[in-house]
């Protein structure tokens, strides 16, 4: 984007440079013959050189040069535009990562708090199934909770490691 915008503001210049005054020169060495030979038969010197100069002066174009010197102007504007929009994005995308991670922060510790009471409730359905107070099908659905509980753990920490993985790569550390 950088690169644009330096592109549009050469351009400004380049078109602004045919409002100047441009010379031109050129040199020509060589053999003037057409046969290859220094020196003819009649010991003429076939070997010359000539220097051509033209000078052009702008004077009137029916404002091509005003007209391209706008549009590369135009140009530069829009580069400024879209490096300005690409940074409010990435400026965005940052603090949408940046509040994913908190909230998947704090998913994780009620998460943790579900786990553990799953865990809790099962062993103590296990004591009751034991001691003849509960059935098994009790059993059964607080080891399916326990499950659940684990799995969605498990799943706020890899939202919680993808956010983090988001803004490392945002901010150029990963």
């Amino acid at each position: 984007m950088e690169a644009g915008l330096r592109q549009a503001s050469a351009a400004i210049t380049l078109a602004k440079a045919a409002y100047l005054p441009t010379l031109a020169i050129d040199y020509f060495f060589g053999i003037n013959s057409n046969s290859f030979a220094v020196h003819g038969p009649d010991h003429i010197q076939r070997l010359g050189s000539s220097v051509q100069g033209t000078l052009s002066i702008p004077v009137w174009n029916w404002g091509a040069t005003g007209s391209r010197v706008r549009q590369a102007e135009l140009q530069r504007t829009q580069a400024e535009s879209d490096i300005m929009f690409a940074q409010r994005i990435l400026q965005s995308t940052l603090s949408n990562s940046y509040l994913e991670a908190q909230v998947a922060r704090a998913q994780i510790e009620s998460l943790r708090s579900s786990q553990d009471l799953s865990a809790e409730s099962l062993r103590l359905t296990i004591l009751r199934y034991q001691a003849g107070e509960a059935t098994a099908l009790e059993v059964v659905d607080a080891q399916s909770t326990l499950a659940l509980a684990r799995n969605a753990y498990d799943d706020g920490l890899g939202r919680y490691r993808l956010a983090l993985s988001i803004l490392e790569t945002l901010a150029g550390r990963f």
